[in-house]
């Protein structure tokens, strides 16, 4: 499987090391057309290539967006660094942890907030989000993995979203190149943050 390096948003050789492509044993019918192959152990097989289109239409679509009309949620662990450091570098807003009931529809709530779109690390266990986000219309974009469903997602990125290393590179590769669109990072200007800050150890 060669890829083409340099339509690559990183070298596909980052990709790999960080277990992004490795999908789960349980495929669902909506992520099918993101998986490479099956390996003989089971494991789904993403797409190298679809991924890194993806990721770069979410930071395209995000980049048409000030940072405080933005929210990304996690509510498992291995995007909560990731998150941080995203917030740090580009001011958008993120929520990690439990997600509060009622924060995108109930405006007499004191946290309440308005985004215009959110991204969830896993439509999973981030579905309070996701549905609130679907009653009120705004889009939702959220990192799927080969068992994950793509109701009410507006775009999906397929990737191992359970993967701290993975998580953390879609993070960091979607805080660059918001910053590159938003024109904060001139030309070939290095990121003020290394990858490995992204990922949980």
């Amino acid at each position: 499987m060669v890829e083409q390096e340099e339509n690559l948003l990183i070298n596909s050789n980052e990709y790999l090391k960080s277990g992004i492509h490795i999908g789960t044993k349980f495929k669902t019918k909506y992520m099918s057309n993101f998986i490479y192959k099956t390996r003989p152990d089971g494991l789904s097989v993403l797409n190298l290539k679809k991924i890194d289109e993806r990721v770069r239409i979410a930071a395209n679509f995000l980049s048409q967006y000030d940072p405080q009309d933005i929210l990304v949620i996690s509510r498992r662990e291995n995007g909560w660094k990731g998150l941080k450091k995203l917030h740090e570098l580009t001011g958008i807003k993120v929520i990690i942890g439990r997600y509060p009931p009622g924060i995108l529809t109930n405006p007499n709530l004191e946290t309440f907030i308005e985004p215009k779109i959110i991204l969830v690390c896993d439509p999973w266990p981030d579905k309070n989000a996701v549905e609130d986000a679907a009653k009120i219309g705004i889009p939702i974009i959220a990192l799927c993995d080969t068992n994950n469903q793509s109701n009410n997602i507006d775009l999906v990125v397929p990737c191992n979203n359970k993967g701290k290393k993975s998580v953390g590179l879609v993070f960091y590769l979607i805080a660059r190149e918001y910053l590159k669109k938003k024109g904060v990072l001139k030309g070939d200007e290095e990121m003020p943050a290394k990858m490995e800050e992204f990922m949980e150890e």
